[in-house]
């Protein structure tokens, strides 16, 4: 199906990241490697700052219920700070290989992220017509937020260190898995009522089905979002679909 034109009902648009606004590629080959390869590094340099340590016991939280499920991950030592931070560094590239999405390591991966932006060893790719459809969206006055596994931190270094230039000033909101999970209706109805909107104004753009079905659920209009290298959807013929935010026009 293609996707219809906007009309004057939808008021707010809530896009995914991955393989909506920006190539699947880039967070799996160039985020999630840059957080590897820094982990260790940078739980060296902050192992004593409070908001590090938040994550390091919500990890540990994890590393525990993982044990309990019979996950068998990396060990986790606290034997010396050394030790324990090369097992922390073991344990989150585990986490990464299972493309987990637990709030510890989208919040501790938002801080190493924040070190590459600033020293600008990363700058985010974004497709081509991202930057004029947000820059149309916001002409017309649409509320403009994105939804995403990765932490609200993460979200807003991406836009604002975008190949495209700082794209912030046309983002309204993000949320995270704080608010819920992306294959839970509630977490959209919690969506709408933050944005102060009605379900039904607000169209949601992803390029996974589960995420899609729970939006639906929840009232919201849903659009399909097929980029090259996205994974195949199951029974994508049922919905709207996209190949550029360049569909979503007046």
């Amino acid at each position: 199906m293609s996707a219809k034109l906007l009309d004057d009902s939808v008021r707010g648009i809530l896009l995914d990241i991955e393989g909506t606004s920006t190539p699947i590629a880039f967070v799996h080959e160039v985020l999630f490697s840059y957080a590897r390869a820094h982990a260790a590094d940078f739980l060296n340099t902050h192992f004593d700052s409070e908001e590090v340590r938040t994550d390091i016991a919500l990890l540990r939280e994890e590393h525990a219920r993982d044990l309990r499920n019979g996950e068998h991950p990396p060990l986790l030592s606290d034997d010396s700070r050394s030790l324990e931070i090369e097992s922390l560094a073991a344990y989150i590239d585990w986490l990464i290989d299972r493309d987990r999405k637990s709030t510890g390591l989208k919040s501790l991966q938002g801080k190493i992220w924040r070190e590459g932006y600033r020293g600008r060893s990363l700058q985010s790719q974004v497709f081509a017509d991202l930057a004029p459809a947000l820059a149309r969206w916001h002409t017309r006055g649409l509320n403009i937020s994105i939804f995403s596994s990765g932490s609200v931190l993460a979200q807003q270094l991406l836009f604002a260190h975008t190949e495209a230039g700082d794209l912030t000033n046309f983002i309204n909101s993000y949320f995270d898995t704080s608010i819920g999970k992306k294959s839970e209706a509630e977490s959209y109805r919690r969506i709408a009522e933050a944005l102060n909107l009605q379900p039904g104004e607000v169209m949601f753009v992803s390029d996974v089905t589960s995420e899609l079905e729970a939006a639906h659920e929840a009232g919201m209009r849903i659009v399909l979002s097929l980029r090259p290298g996205n994974a195949p959807q199951n029974s994508a013929e049922k919905y709207q679909t996209i190949h550029s935010l360049d569909e979503l026009c007046v």
